[in-house]
């Protein structure tokens, strides 16, 4: 095969395009390999022939030095085989790739023919970042098509002993074999920690040989997994494995790494124990003075700074080497107006130090990262950094990097996650960040709504708080005309059906991030409401929210939604001149300990009041909650169909 390495750069050849006669006989087409898969995987498009990654750990002149080699082995069971023939390989100054070969292979005259790859692209990924060391190796297979099958094979040099990789033994198509392998030095303690792997035949075996230790793992047979929408992570549904260097032994002496929080703490801290010894920028100084004085108290204090920050600070990442976890000069940061997670945690540390406040620096892994401090105490346990300021026994979170977040308010994608709070270069605080009561993400709706004509006519008044605010207004900033902020408005504010036209909408409080957003609007709906001889059938319910939370009931995963949720719909109508009420449907309450909703109705000088509320209590439901969730759902949209009767008076 033609090898890539560092050493030897890329080999340009033309890959000569062969057309080859199509056998006549279908057996003679495929394999044997390929009609097995084909039969045991019927939906599949690919299967996995083999995974394999073998680990080598040594210590040398006194440092650890890894090497990981990694075989892929695929077979393509139906025409998408050609949307696989472009691959890609990553890589940094942390993964520092060492050579490639790959090679597709199509079945032809009872054998399997090689066609190896010999252009190998590199390139800078940018991908949503400003700037990172990322780069890529790009190539692209050969003919690939039904029954092909490729390899690929290639090693890379881990550079931090920090940063070991998980095996996944699963995947969303199946996986023929896994092998997943580290062999060590004996004087490098390792630790693994195993996730969703219950019920799996995993084969495990360790084998002390001339002073190395061989640790494998393998597994067969594993069927695909299945996507679906509004899951968890995938770190919650894959089984897989996080190899640990917990630490090692030189000269007798034993050199921790990540045996421990405390070490991955100590890591951290070395990073950032330098950061911000600089004197601040005179004009940081005077602009944070003048953010802070007169205010009253220390939180009002913190607040303006943070606002401040949240307004002007343009989030966008960019990482290079150890600039992925080094915040930048709070005066670099101050002067370019832009920067990271990191970056706007700097800033705002410097800016409180500056009003004789203190911050603490904040690591924190997002809600698609599963695992505590204490099971994983490496690098991959969190993927973000923030501030916390403490206000006696109250922690605030601040995360700069967002848009309209109170200070009350962590950003929703770390409700319910451990924070690591940096205190002095020993001591550190884990937290649990909180989740926020769905009271405090509400949409409140009050409606004044008639009959005119062969229309419903009304106006509207809606209170909109916390997370709900923090979307629509991020929705809002991302529409530039006329015509897409009216088929927002109209999207968002729908009632009874697509005939509703909403009109002359303003807008309170949008800029104040400590007030929820007041939105008022008139509109009309056509087509409504039915009207046969004297009588009229109106259904009051305009917003059938609750039926948005439905799932499938062959669903096989929880669901997971962004934050709690808290709607009431209030309707006033005015009955109609000349008609009477003749049936008012019965207030119903539907509740469970996730959901509740309830509807009610009653008549007061000459109107219909109605109100509708949905508390929605939960941010994940495994699949028992989701039946039980289905069932009140299937009653509420029963009492969905329930209609006011009007009578014209005789």
């Amino acid at each position: 095969m033609e090898v890539y390495t560092r050493s030897k750069f890329f080999s340009f050849k033309n890959i000569g395009v062969i057309l080859m006669l199509v056998a006549t006989s279908a057996q003679a087409q495929y394999s044997d390999i390929f009609q097995n898969y084909k039969e045991k995987y019927p939906e599949a498009s690919f299967v996995r022939l083999n995974q394999e990654s073998n680990l080598f750990i040594t210590i040398k002149n006194g440092n650890i030095d890894i090497v990981e080699k990694n075989v892929e082995e695929n077979l393509y069971l139906n025409e998408s085989a050609t949307q696989g023939s472009k691959q890609s390989l990553n890589f940094s100054s942390f993964f520092e790739l060492e050579e490639i070969e790959a090679s597709s292979f199509n079945y032809e005259d009872r054998k399997y023919r090689e066609e190896k790859v010999s252009v190998f692209t590199e390139k800078d990924e940018m991908g949503e970042s400003f700037y990172d060391d990322t780069k890529s190796v790009n190539f692209v297979y050969s003919n690939l098509k039904k029954g092909s099958r490729s390899q690929l094979k290639y090693s890379q040099k881990i550079k931090n002993p920090r940063f070991l990789t998980p095996f996944y033994f699963g995947n969303f198509s199946p996986i023929a074999q896994n092998k997943f392998s580290i062999t060590a030095d004996a004087s490098v303690n390792l630790k693994f920690k195993q996730f969703n792997t219950e019920g799996m035949d995993i084969v495990f075996t360790k084998e002390e040989k001339r002073g190395k230790i061989t640790y494998t793992w393998k597994l067969k047979d594993v069927k695909a997994f299945d996507y679906e929408s509004q899951a968890s992570t995938y770190k919650n549904i894959l089984p897989h494995l996080v190899p640990i260097i917990a630490s090692y032994e030189v000269n007798g002496n034993t050199v921790p790494v990540l045996n421990e929080t405390k070490d991955l703490y100590n890591w951290y801290y070395s990073l950032v124990k330098d950061v911000n010894q600089e004197p601040a920028d005179p004009e940081l100084i005077a602009l944070t003075r003048s953010l802070t004085d007169g205010l009253d108290s220390d939180l009002e204090k913190v607040k303006a700074i943070y606002y401040w920050t949240q307004r002007n600070i343009k989030y966008i990442a960019f990482e290079y080497a150890l600039g992925g976890f080094i915040p930048r000069e709070a005066n670099q940061v101050f002067k370019k107006k832009y920067g990271d997670c990191k970056d706007n945690s700097s800033i705002l540390f410097k800016m409180l130090e500056i009003a004789g406040l203190k911050g603490n620096l904040t690591w924190i892994g997002t809600r698609d990262i599963p695992y505590s401090y204490e099971e994983v105490p490496t690098p991959m346990v969190d993927n973000h950094m923030i501030l916390s300021y403490f206000d006696g026994a109250d922690i605030y979170y601040l995360d700069a990097t967002g848009r309209n977040i109170p200070i009350t308010y962590p950003s929703s994608f770390i409700q319910g996650k451990e924070a690591l709070i940096a205190l002095d270069d020993s001591n550190y605080r884990i937290a649990k960040v909180p989740i926020i009561p769905a009271e405090m993400n509400s949409v409140k709706d009050k409606t004044q709504l008639k009959f005119e004509g062969k229309q419903l006519v009304g106006v509207t008044e809606v209170e909109i708080s916390g997370y709900n605010k923090i979307d629509y207004i991020y929705a809002l900033g991302n529409l530039n005309t006329k015509n897409e902020r009216d088929i927002f408005y109209n999207e968002i504010f729908q009632k009874g059906n697509n005939k509703f036209i909403a009109q002359n909408i303003s807008e309170t409080n949008k800029d104040d991030y400590d007030k929820n957003i007041i939105v008022t609007y008139n509109f009309t709906i056509g087509d409504y409401f039915k009207q046969f001889g004297d009588q009229i059938f109106l259904n009051l319910n305009l917003n059938k929210y609750v039926s948005q939370y439905r799932t499938d009931p062959n669903r096989k995963r929880d669901i997971e939604v962004d934050f709690k949720n808290y709607y009431t719909f209030e309707t006033e109508l005015q009955i109609p001149e000349g008609y009477s009420v003749a049936y008012l449907p019965e207030s119903q309450i539907f509740e469970i300990d996730y959901i509740k909703a309830t509807i009610s109705y009653s008549q007061i000088d000459g109107k219909i009041q109605y109100k509708h509320t949905v508390i929605c209590d939960f941010l994940n439901l495994n699949l028992e909650q989701q039946k039980e969730v289905n069932e009140l759902i299937t009653k509420v949209e029963k009492a969905y169909k329930e209609v006011v009767t009007f009578t014209k008076k005789a």
